[in-house]
């Protein structure tokens, strides 16, 4: 893009109108044409509410490939977080950082999905970095979800989503690396007998009672009709197993990919943060947070969410229009193509009491979009459990001026002090997030 064209884009969101200013006491919140934004207006506590009758008609010919250029981060780069908040660089050299988890005692486990490792960090220095780090395990098949089994202080497991099966090891408290063999659970689409391509990240949450354990796998295409491809089968789907590994059922499908899994602890929900479908225009469509209904449909491919109902994605013109009024409107758009990753709810006590509760959200960034957006961590307002419709930049300044790109937000995960870190395979590295107001 020249420099003109950028010139024109800056101009052009001068001029949206605000949904209420600061002088009237509340919370400024950019609503309708506004919601819509780039990298360049992203900027720490900015609110957007984005609905479904905000959406603009399909625009296939916007469609761009506009993947990032990711260039070693400048030296006066540092992401940027609200006022009263520290970010520390935490772990660097790292391979494919993606998904995080915390142990009931403290410890963060991270995937390094491209070279089939699980390693441990432990403690922060008085520098800010980690005091201790391992490799837990590895020769895994990309793995990404991770999940310790059973539920509270002490578990006896660890499971890991590959890319094709669910797999566990054996876990106590503080074990640095792995003590036995890793036990295969049950295959996944994506590998072995059951073909495999398109979206690999599988990942893993239980339930509040530890009774069924599900996992995220995402469509094997943009927009493929499962009717007519066979690969599609068991995808786009999140599906439900016993904690042994015994399919169970579909639990929800038409979630072209929900990334990252996580329960609502106050109302025991499933939810997941979701990549939508591609080439059908810059704000087309949106990708979304939101809670999971069992048995329930989220639109893929055939319907996106719409002011009343699904809207019938054009290229599946005609087909299942009894899907049409089962299409569910996600709890929180996100603006189109941000490619949001892993999420959680806030369970700290370190951060202000505001944030007790809030859900927080990876954004990777956009590829098929002219105007490059993502590249943040976003706050999820929250209301007894149940979300505002709202998102809030939290987490920015991955991104430089002329376009390129130095860093990249995936995981997400709460200390056992309350900070929030924040994996990033921008830059291979770990950013630790920690309240430092009054």
């Amino acid at each position: 893009m020249d420099r003109l064209s950028k010139m024109m884009i800056v101009a052009a969101f001068s001029l949206l109108p605000l949904a209420c200013s600061a002088a009237d006491g509340k919370q400024t919140v950019l609503t309708g044409k506004a919601a819509f934004t780039d990298a360049a207006h992203e900027s720490p506590g900015t609110r957007r509410h984005l609905t479904a009758a905000d959406l603009p008609a399909p625009s296939p010919q916007e469609s761009v490939d506009n993947g990032p250029n990711v260039v070693a981060r400048p030296a006066n780069a540092w992401p940027q977080a609200p006022k009263g908040f520290k970010v520390d660089l935490y772990a660097t050299g790292l391979d494919n950082p993606r998904l995080m988890r915390t142990a009931p005692n403290g410890d963060i486990f991270l995937a390094e999905s491209q070279s089939g490792k699980i390693r441990v960090f432990r403690g922060v220095g008085a520098d800010g970095k980690a005091q201790q780090a391992t490799v837990f395990a590895e020769g895994l098949h990309q793995p990404f979800g991770i999940a310790f089994y059973p539920l509270g202080p002490d578990p006896k497991y660890v499971y890991i989503g590959d890319t094709d099966e669910i797999v566990r090891f054996p876990y106590k408290n503080g074990d640095l690396k792995a003590t036995g063999p890793m036990e295969n659970l049950v295959e996944l689409p994506g590998g072995g007998r059951l073909r495999g391509g398109g979206h690999w990240t599988r990942d893993l949450v239980f339930t509040k009672d530890g009774q069924r354990l599900f996992a995220s796998v995402g469509s094997h295409s943009n927009v493929d009709d499962p009717d007519t491809h066979p690969e599609e089968f068991h995808r786009a789907d999140v599906l439900e197993f016993t904690p042994t590994g015994k399919f169970v059922k579909v639990y929800a499908s038409g979630i072209r990919n929900c990334v990252g899994e996580t329960i609502n602890p106050i109302t025991g929900e499933l939810w997941c943060s979701t990549n939508e479908r591609d080439a059908i225009g810059n704000n087309l469509v949106p990708d979304y947070v939101t809670h999971v209904e069992e048995g329930g449909f989220y639109g893929w491919p055939y319907y996106w969410m719409g002011p009343r109902g699904g809207v019938q994605d054009p290229r599946h013109q005609g087909k299942h229009p009894e899907l049409q009024s089962k299409v569910i409107t996600p709890d929180v758009l996100v603006n189109p193509h941000f490619a949001s990753l892993e999420m959680l709810f806030y369970d700290g006590s370190q951060f202000p009491a505001e944030f007790k509760g809030d859900g927080f959200a990876a954004e990777h960034g956009s590829w098929n979009r002219a105007e490059r957006s993502g590249y943040e961590v976003i706050r999820i307002p929250m209301k007894d459990g149940h979300a505002t419709g709202e998102y809030e930049d939290f987490l920015t300044g991955f991104t430089v001026g002329d376009g390129n790109v130095w860093g990249r937000p995936v995981g997400v995960t709460v200390g056992k002090d309350g900070s929030l870190f924040v994996s990033d395979d921008g830059t291979n590295s770990i950013w630790r997030v920690s309240w430092a107001g009054k």
